[in-house]
């Protein structure tokens, strides 16, 4: 089977989500954002087992790679509800780092434009308190960049799980294809009509 329109498309969808994942995976970590790296880990892990389903004809990693297309896409919308604080989310809550500490986007303090300064605090509180830390001069807000980057994804995983969808119905197509001339074949030898001998075998009488 050669590389058809769909196939084709669907390895380069596979390859651009892997690349924006790792990207995203880097500026998350670099953040401390636990619950984003755990989300990127598996994302990273179902879009490879996605990209070996369509290189080698697999339906079966195809159908999971569609269903956790779309358990991805929720999960980004819940990420641009937390950061512009739709429905009672507060970007400054620690929901992302599973409250086990207090950091923030990476993004907030090394967005395009931003300028770092610490501000002495009060005794009673530590160096490390963002509240503490000015920065000033972003050329875009962090939640705005945290918002693309949601987008993004969102937007290749929906045509994804589109062409997820027909790569999977072409080789269902195929497969029932194959399934019906190999069982016809079958038939046909097994069920062929034999030539049966009739030739009467009569003695031979030699003269002396």
């Amino acid at each position: 089977m050669g590389c058809c329109t769909g196939r084709c498309t669907l390895i380069f969808l596979c390859t651009l989500q892997l690349l924006a994942s790792l990207e995203r995976q880097i500026f998350d970590f670099l953040g401390y954002q636990w619950a984003p790296i755990l989300g990127n880990f598996l994302h990273i892990i179902v879009v490879i087992l996605g990209l070996f389903g369509t290189i080698q004809y697999r339906s079966k990693y195809i159908i999971v790679y569609s269903v956790w297309t779309a358990l991805w896409v929720a999960w980004n919308v819940f990420i641009i509800c937390f950061y512009l604080e739709v429905g009672g989310l507060s970007k400054d809550t620690d929901y992302m780092t599973f409250n086990i500490s207090m950091h923030r986007s990476w993004w907030r303090e090394h967005g395009p434009g931003c300028v770092r300064r610490e501000v002495p605090p009060p005794s009673t509180r530590g160096l490390e308190d963002h509240s503490y830390i000015s920065v000033t001069g972003c050329l875009v807000e962090f939640q705005y960049l945290e918002v693309m980057h949601s987008s993004l994804q969102i937007l290749l995983a929906l045509v994804g799980f589109v062409y997820a969808c027909y790569v999977i119905s072409v080789f269902t197509e195929e497969e029932d294809s194959f399934d019906f001339i190999g069982g016809l074949d079958s038939y046909t030898y097994h069920h062929s009509p034999q030539k049966t001998s009739h030739v009467q075998l009569k003695p031979v009488y030699l003269s002396k």
